[in-house]
């Protein structure tokens, strides 16, 4: 009876630690989860989050924050007049589940670890307003908004060997390296009929492509605009070149990114959109993508109502 007792008790107590929230001693991570508007301005800080290892978009040199995203966070935090503070993301298998683990909920092991809002988040009305099969509203724990740069497809190529790339047609021929499991590998893979899968090359990232292309092991890379010209911007890729955009059959050429915060933190969305909105129209995002040596494009978002000289000045060209 006494040995029952104690299994009892075994199962009760390991049942209470796996309901318990894992407390890892950071109290900046494990803080309360509802962080409105008001509680963030009075803490002093922002939470933002950001993808880790993602150049140039977020990443870090010698253990501090880099890239894109990470500047564009200590702007939304200044005008604020708060603190920045990087909540890094580790990517989950479905942009649902990383919208779970660091907007609304937070992974099991760790349910307090949110961010106060999300980058580089697609907006994408198509997929905010997703159902499942019983009708239900998908994301509806959160609030996609605040575009504030438009994504598209780059290739870039070694001009020793290749003269130009007109068509992807020519990927029949030469080897193109491409990140593993991303869109790019999937389109080369099964465009023309799969007659470019076998000069596909598969790599980490985009980086550990390129190195591959100075080693002549593949001709050229595809990935995201951004991604392709930070490679480009480096000295040890100086002789290679972007090549003129046209993915026919691809599907989603060009996006818009933007931002995301829960659901019931509506006021705070509001006060992110107002800061982004200034930095787009006033061309200061342009001139932060300038700063890295990246080209900036206006979402299509704001090219449905702003004419064609606010769009100039937007995107740095008055």
């Amino acid at each position: 009876m006494k040995i029952l007792a104690r299994i009892l008790a075994l199962i009760l107590f390991a049942q209470m630690a796996i309901a318990q929230e894992v407390d890892d001693g950071n109290a900046l991570l494990n803080r309360p989860t509802d962080r409105t508007y008001d509680i963030i301005v009075e803490s002093g800080y922002l939470k933002v989050g950001v993808y880790e290892n993602f150049p140039p978009y977020s990443y870090q040199v010698d253990g501090e924050p880099r890239g894109i995203d990470i500047e564009l966070g200590r702007r939304i935090a200044k005008a604020m007049g708060v603190e920045f503070k990087v909540h890094w993301i580790v990517p989950d298998e479905t942009l649902g589940d990383d919208l779970r683990n660091n907007v609304w909920k937070g992974h099991y092991l760790a349910r307090q670890r949110l961010a106060d809002v999300m980058l580089r988040v697609p907006y994408d009305k198509q997929y905010a307003y997703m159902q499942d099969s019983t009708g239900e509203y998908i994301n509806e724990q959160v609030v996609l908004f605040g575009p504030y740069q438009q994504e598209t497809w780059q290739i870039a190529y070694n001009p020793d060997t290749l003269d130009s790339v007109e068509t992807v047609a020519v990927f029949q021929y030469h080897p193109i390296g491409v990140e593993i499991d991303t869109l790019p590998d999937f389109y080369l893979t099964s465009g023309l009929r799969g007659r470019m899968r076998e000069q596909v090359r598969h790599y980490a990232n985009v980086r550990e492509a390129f190195g591959a292309m100075r080693e002549g092991k593949v001709s050229a890379v595809m990935g995201m605009r951004a991604e392709i010209d930070h490679e480009l911007a480096k000295p040890e890729n100086a002789e290679f070149r972007a090549a003129g955009n046209g993915f026919p059959g691809i599907g989603k050429q060009v996006w818009d990114v933007g931002m995301a915060v829960k659901n019931s933190h509506r006021q705070l969305g509001y006060a992110l959109e107002a800061i982004v909105d200034r930095l787009v129209k006033s061309g200061e995002l342009d001139e932060l993508f300038a700063h890295q040596d990246l080209r900036y494009s206006v979402p299509d978002y704001y090219r449905e109502f702003l004419d064609d000289q606010a769009i100039a000045r937007a995107e740095g060209d008055l």
